[in-house]
């Protein structure tokens, strides 16, 4: 009983910055989330109508996720220094599978007759490509987004090995002082914070599904 009154006291008197790093640690996923979108749709593009470079550029992507994220932003520190970069360079990375893998099966997925219509009708490949084929595309695309910012809710958290932004500060904060009053708390609520902020882009997400993918499409 007295643990869990010390954890609302903990929030009540620390929730000023945990705010200020639940801010940092969502704008970081989805910064992040952006430039892997852009980078890994481009990637399914440039690669999905052949089979080898569709293999290769899931295996590459897919490699990156063998690389324990303590030891890539470690890696990475040397290169770009601390804080920020090693952030945005590992998440953006560990973001690229699920969109890359996803993007490339949807675009082939896309039915041959439909594409063929369309050039018929006489469009151009980048308009089939951007007025048919990935708005068909689109429903495994976004559901590749989805599964990348699951992971990188949680791998944002090992940033702060490398002083960078989020709420992986206060559970290192916590981790570094195990035994004292606020260890615990500090651990629960980096944990909790991080739970609320997928549980928040996961609705985001399902609410984007609904806005732009027909309802004839949906899965």
């Amino acid at each position: 009983m007295s643990t869990s009154v010390d954890f609302w006291d903990y929030l009540g008197t620390r929730h000023e910055q945990l705010l200020t790093d639940a801010y940092q640690h969502a704008s970081a996923v989805f910064q992040c989330m952006v430039v892997a979108t852009v980078l890994g749709v481009l990637i399914g593009v440039l690669t999905y109508r052949s089979g080898w470079a569709g293999n290769v550029a899931t295996t590459v992507t897919s490699t990156v996720l063998t690389v324990p994220s303590l030891a890539m932003i470690g890696l990475l520190i040397p290169v770009v220094g601390l804080g920020v970069a090693p952030t945005v360079v590992a998440l953006t990375l560990y973001g690229l599978l699920p969109i890359v893998r996803n993007a490339i099966v949807g675009l082939r997925g896309v039915d041959p007759t439909l594409v063929d219509a369309a050039k018929g009708i006489g469009m151009s490949r980048a308009a089939r490509l951007f007025r048919v084929e990935l708005p068909i595309a689109w429903p495994p695309i976004l559901t590749g987004i989805r599964v990348s910012t699951q992971m990188l809710m949680g791998i944002a958290a090992i940033a702060a090995y490398a002083s960078g932004p989020g709420l992986g500060n206060v559970i290192f904060r916590g981790i570094g002082s195990l035994g004292s009053r606020n260890a615990l708390n500090q651990v629960l609520a980096g944990t909790l914070g991080i739970v609320v902020l997928a549980l928040l882009f996961d609705a985001a997400y399902v609410l984007i599904g609904r806005l732009t993918i027909p309802r004839g499409i949906r899965v």
